[in-house]
């Protein structure tokens, strides 16, 4: 029997496949279950209609992420801290502080674990720091941080 997986089913598929499986597994199991549904013809149009859409909203999420990329790319992020001799911060500048910065000043709300800080920064001056919007689409913002 040709069925459309409505949920992950371990060993068997992921949720929007269409299998062959076994008349008694499906019709005891998955459809009782309702993990998956038969794959007749109603069933399969509106599948497909589902993954259109899926794509399409897909899509304008990238769009909307690469928008964003470059409006970032244009801006800089103004700092304060305190310092101490030869530009030494005393404390450190976390990508939390650069979300929060970001939000404040600019009204881009971006999860400060998006912002990829491999170490918090610790001199005055201008740093380019890494941003990973989506999955595709990455970017970078530029930080500068000034004497308090």
């Amino acid at each position: 029997m040709k069925v459309i997986f409505l949920k992950d089913v371990k060993g068997k598929g992921k949720k929007g496949d269409v299998k062959n499986v076994s008349d008694g597994y499906a019709r005891n199991y998955l459809l009782k279950n309702k993990l998956a549904e038969e794959a007749n013809a109603g069933n399969m149009k509106a599948l497909e209609a589902k993954q259109r859409k899926e794509d399409q909203q897909e899509q304008e999420e990238k769009e909307e992420a690469i928008a964003l990329k470059d409006k970032l790319a244009d801006l800089t992020v103004e700092l304060k801290a305190k310092s101490g001799d030869g530009g030494r911060l005393f404390g450190s500048i976390t990508s939390k502080q650069i979300a929060e910065s970001l939000e404040k000043n600019y009204g881009y709300k971006i999860d400060k674990r998006k912002i990829e800080l491999d170490q918090p920064i610790r001199a005055l001056g201008y740093t380019t720091v890494p941003v990973k919007i989506i999955p595709e689409v990455s970017g970078s913002i530029k930080v500068h941080v000034s004497e308090q």
